[in-house]
């Protein structure tokens, strides 16, 4: 059973910086794409950032310059630098991993940003 665990989350200023991390467990491959999206309230989910194997990224163009993604493929885990936070940011952020055609999804943890 593949678990992504994410951690980091948190209330910070408008300026400041967050740094997400997400763990996993359970799996026995390495995961081809590594990702984050993000869930505001009354919004869809949507995508963050994606990082795979190879070094290939991809990132929204609302966190571009301000959002850094790095990865351990040896280890399957995942960080998610956040630069110089917006309000917008506001949101409940997802660790996301798939290998083939199957993903997992971490619970999520909340990040807040507010004077």
């Amino acid at each position: 059973q593949v678990q992504l665990v994410e951690s980091g989350g948190g209330l910070v200023q408008p300026g400041g910086s967050l740094r997400l991390s997400c763990t996993s467990s359970g799996s026995r491959f390495i995961f081809s794409v590594m990702g984050w999206y993000r869930q505001a309230p009354g919004k869809q989910r949507e995508l963050v950032a994606t990082l795979t194997t190879s070094g290939s990224t991809n990132y929204a163009d609302s966190v571009k310059g301000r959002f850094t993604i790095s990865r351990d493929n040896a280890k399957n885990t995942m960080d998610l630098q956040m630069n110089s936070l917006k309000p917008e940011d506001t949101a409940v952020y997802y660790c996301y991993a798939r290998v083939g055609p199957y993903d997992w999804w971490g619970q999520g943890t909340q990040v807040t940003v507010s004077s």
